[in-house]
C-alpha cells in the first residue's frame, strides 16, 4: 500500500521521520507491506535523503491508484479542502492534523468519505499525540458524553504556567515561549484562543453528534490576564487556565459552548496540568470523568497521531461506522449570556464603597486578598448567576465611575 504526504513542514516532516523510523513495525501493525511514494511540497530539498520521493504536482498523486492514504498536513483551509476533497473523491482515505479543517469542514468530509468507502481521520487535530477522538468514539461508545472540558493549547497553557510560578508578565512569559518554539512569531490563535475553540468544536460534534462551528463559540483569550489576578487566584488556592468546553444541551436546548480564561482549584483534575501539557476531561453517563494528559503539540508527538491513523486506514476494509456527526447549519450553541457561573471580579473606585456596594447586588461574595493590594481595589468571588444578570449589575457600577479591571470566570474541573 503506498502513502502520500502533502506538506512538508514541522509536521509532515515529522510523519515521514515516524514512518521511515518504525516501517518495519508498521507494516507489522497493518498486516502489509507499505511504502511512503509522494511528498507533496512546493519546496525544492535536493539534500533531503527522500529527495527522489518530492513532487509538485497534486495531479500525480490523484491519478497513481496505487496511493490508498494520504496524510495532508499542510494546515489551513486552502488548499487543503480541496485536496482532501479530491483525494477521497479518488477512493483514497485521508488522515489529518489540520485543526481548522475540520473544525469547518468536518461534518462535509466524513460524508464524501462514507460515500466513497474510505475514511476520514483526524486523531492529531485535537490533542497532538493525546489519544481522544478515537477513544470517544470507540472505547467510551457505551457512554452518553454528557461534558467535555480541556485544556487543549499548550502555549497558552505555558505562558499561564510561566506567569503563576515565576511570577513573569504576560508579554515575557510570550516572549520566551516564542523563543523555545512553542508559540509563532504571530501568536493570536493560541493567545486569542482560537485554536481551543476549533479543537472543543470538533470534540462538541463528535460527542454531541451534530456540527458545532467556531463562530457560535463564545471565545475569550488570556491577553488581558495579569499578574494581579494570578495573585488573587493563589489567594483563593486556585490557578487560571484558558479552558475549552461544551455540555450537552438538556431535552431540546442548545449546547452550552465556550472558550475563556477560568479560576479552578490548584489540586483538581485539570489545575495540575501544567507547562506545554494538555489535559481533555470527558465526562460519560457510565464511566464518570476521564482525563487524558500528555503534549498537545511537537512534531512528533503529532506526527505519532498521524502515522496512528495510517496504519488504522491501511486496516480498514470500509469507512469507520462511529466515527461521524451530522452536518448543521449552526445556530445550535447557547447564548453565553445565558450561562450561569460564580465570577471573579477586580474593582478599583475612590468614591464608591466597593464591598457594601457588590454585597448589595450581588448578596454575599468572597472577598480575596493579594500583597501589595491598593486601598482602592477590591476583588471578591460573585456567587453563581447567569452571565446576563452579571454583565447588567456591573454595567450599573461602570456607570458610577468603577473601573472594572479583571473578571475571569470560576469553574470546578
Amino acid at each position: 500500500m503506498n502513502i502520500a504526504v502533502l506538506g512538508y513542514g514541522t509536521v509532515g516532516s515529522g510523519v515521514v521521520e515516524v514512518f521511515f523510523k518504525n516501517r518495519e513495525n508498521l507494516q507489522k501493525k497493518a498486516g502489509q507491506d507499505l511504502d511512503l511514494k509522494y511528498i507533496l511540497d512546493v519546496r525544492e530539498f535536493p539534500d533531503s535523503p527522500y529527495a527522489d520521493r518530492f513532487t509538485k504536482d497534486f495531479q500525480q498523486i490523484v491519478e497513481d491508484d496505487s496511493v490508498k492514504v494520504v496524510a495532508e498536513v499542510i494546515g489551513g483551509l486552502e488548499p487543503a479542502y480541496t485536496f482532501t476533497k479530491t483525494c477521497l473523491e479518488h477512493g483514497k482515505s485521508v488522515v489529518t492534523s489540520n485543526k481548522e479543517l475540520v473544525a469547518q469542514k468536518g461534518a462535509e468530509l466524513l460524508a464524501i468519505a462514507r460515500e466513497n468507502h474510505v475514511n476520514y481521520l483526524f486523531e492529531a487535530s485535537v490533542g497532538g499525540g493525546i489519544p481522544i477522538i478515537r477513544p470517544l468514539h470507540m472505547c467510551l461508545a457505551a457512554n452518553r458524553i454528557d461534558e467535555i472540558a480541556g485544556i487543549l493549547n499548550g502555549t497558552t497553557n505555558f505562558i499561564l504556567t510561566k506567569m503563576i510560578r515565576e511570577n513573569m508578565s504576560f508579554q515575557d512569559a510570550l516572549a520566551l515561549a516564542q523563543k523555545l518554539g512553542y508559540a509563532e512569531r504571530d501568536p493570536s490563535a493560541d493567545v486569542e484562543g482560537k485554536d481551543a475553540c476549533r479543537k472543543i468544536c470538533i470534540l462538541a460534534s463528535l460527542s454531541f453528534g451534530e456540527h458545532v462551528f467556531p463562530k457560535d463559540v463564545y471565545t475569550e483569550g488570556i491577553t488581558e490576564i495579569t499578574l494581579e489576578d494570578v495573585a488573587y487566584a493563589a489567594s483563593c488556592d486556585c490557578v487560571i487556565k484558558l479552558i475549552g468546553r461544551a455540555k450537552r444541551g438538556q431535552d431540546g436546548e442548545k449546547i452550552m459552548a465556550m472558550v475563556s480564561p477560568a479560576f479552578i482549584h490548584h489540586e483538581s483534575q485539570l489545575g495540575t496540568v501544567d507547562d506545554v501539557f494538555n489535559g481533555i476531561l470527558v465526562r460519560g453517563d457510565a464511566t464518570g470523568d476521564v482525563v487524558f494528559y500528555g503534549k498537545g503539540a511537537g512534531k512528533l508527538p503529532t506526527a505519532s497521531a498521524v502515522v496512528g491513523d495510517i496504519i488504522e486506514c491501511a486496516k480498514a476494509s470500509d469507512t469507520s461506522p462511529s466515527l461521524r456527526w451530522n452536518p448543521s447549519q449552526g445556530g445550535n450553541v447557547a447564548d453565553h449570556l445565558e450561562n450561569s457561573t460564580r465570577m471573579y471580579v477586580r474593582l478599583q473606585s475612590d468614591t464608591v464603597k466597593l464591598p457594601q456596594m457588590l454585597e448589595k447586588q450581588f448578596g454575599q461574595v468572597q472577598p480575596l486578598s493579594r500583597d501589595g493590594q491598593p486601598d482602592n481595589e477590591f476583588a471578591c468571588i460573585l456567587p453563581e448567576r447567569k452571565e446576563r444578570e452579571i454583565e447588567e449589575e456591573l454595567s450599573k457600577l461602570t456607570n458610577m465611575g468603577v473601573e472594572i479591571l479583571g473578571k475571569v470566570r470560576v469553574l470546578d474541573y
